[in-house]
């Protein structure tokens, strides 16, 4: 996707330990992540008497040493008062335990962003690990790749502290006075199940999470927890709602660069998988394809098992897209494989 339309007023992400000022009070902390996603960007807003923190890191030993250099350093002045998080993915939530423990505030976030990461975190057992696998039966998994399955069953857990045991919970349309400014959530979909972003008219300035980034599409999945989600269209729905934004609102994603441009970002991703929608339909034949193979037209590239899991989920989110249309229809192939053919 051309990146011809948007501006990136800050080409230099800060350092580890370091912070950079992208508007009045709002300061850009980038972490590292052991993916292939390598970094995260985090938000410090100055609430006067204190810093209001926006997503937390991956939930390690690293993370947690980076967290305090930088108390002890360019955030030294004053305390945390604050932490909000965006959704319940381990970059974004994985500190949120220790660090609310630490300053002794709680935790803002969306209530289904909070008990879908408390499920992933104590629901660990023979029930949830076979539904897992039983989902990616489904998908056409062979044996090997179902014992994948269960060996990574745990990685979550692995990737997260203990999430706090309670919130204050936001919503679409809660307001939030920080810094005598007003940030209102804006409720996302499709990434998450109800991602929050953070928008402040007064400072022309989204928080976005990973509702909308500059080089890369965010993962829109079908999951076990879900198996018959659709959310490639509250996906779509979102981006029409940020275009409601102004266009030259600065942007501050959680991967790559803060941006400029969002009407023609939006407008990108949703050029991008109508492409996916129209290869997706075009692989359905009369006889019928498993969700498999529709993952190898839509990546060409190498994929690793944890990557294989992602593309899978991208996969089925097209192919539920067009059954909700009526483009297509599901049934199972005798061995309780779905296939999917055109309607």
């Amino acid at each position: 996707m051309s990146q011809a339309a948007l501006d990136f007023p800050f080409p230099t992400p800060p350092e580890a330990g370091a912070v950079t000022e992208v508007a009045l009070g709002i300061w850009w902390i980038r972490m590292k992540l052991p993916f292939a996603l390598d970094h995260i960007n985090l938000w410090a807003l100055d609430d006067g008497d204190g810093w209001v923190l926006v997503d937390t890191g991956v939930g390690n030993d690293e993370t947690w040493d980076t967290w305090q250099a930088l108390f002890a350093g360019p955030l030294a002045a004053k305390p945390v008062t604050g932490l909000i998080c965006t959704h319940f993915h381990p970059d974004h939530m994985g500190l949120a335990g220790p660090l609310t423990e630490k300053w002794g505030v709680r935790m803002q976030a969306t209530v289904g962003e909070w008990t879908f990461g408390r499920m992933l975190m104590l629901d660990q057992g023979p029930d949830y690990v076979e539904n897992q696998v039983e989902h990616y039966r489904r998908c056409a998994y062979d044996d090997d790749m179902l014992a994948g399955i269960r060996e990574r069953a745990g990685t979550y857990r692995s990737r997260i502290r203990p999430l706090p045991t309670a919130i204050t919970a936001i919503r679409h349309g809660s307001e939030l006075t920080i810094g005598g400014r007003t940030w209102r959530v804006l409720e996302g979909g499709g990434h998450s199940p109800e991602h929050a972003c953070l928008w402040c008219e007064d400072a022309n300035v989204l928080i976005s999470g990973d509702q909308i980034l500059p080089k890369i599409s965010p993962i829109i999945g079908v999951w076990p927890q879900e198996p018959d989600a659709t959310p490639l269209g509250d996906f779509l729905a979102a981006l029409e709602r940020l275009k409601q934004l102004p266009a030259d609102a600065l942007v501050l994603p959680s991967h790559n660069l803060p941006f400029t441009g969002l009407h023609a970002r939006a407008d990108q991703l949703q050029a991008h998988h109508q492409d996916r929608l129209d290869l997706t339909l075009e692989a359905c034949s009369a006889q019928g394809v498993t969700a498999r193979d529709v993952l190898k037209v839509l990546f060409k590239r190498p994929l690793d098992a944890q990557q294989t899991s992602f593309a899978i989920g991208e996969s089925l989110s097209h192919l539920h897209h067009l059954m909700e249309q009526g483009a297509i229809r599901r049934n199972d192939r005798g061995d309780g494989v779905w296939i999917y053919a055109k309607a």
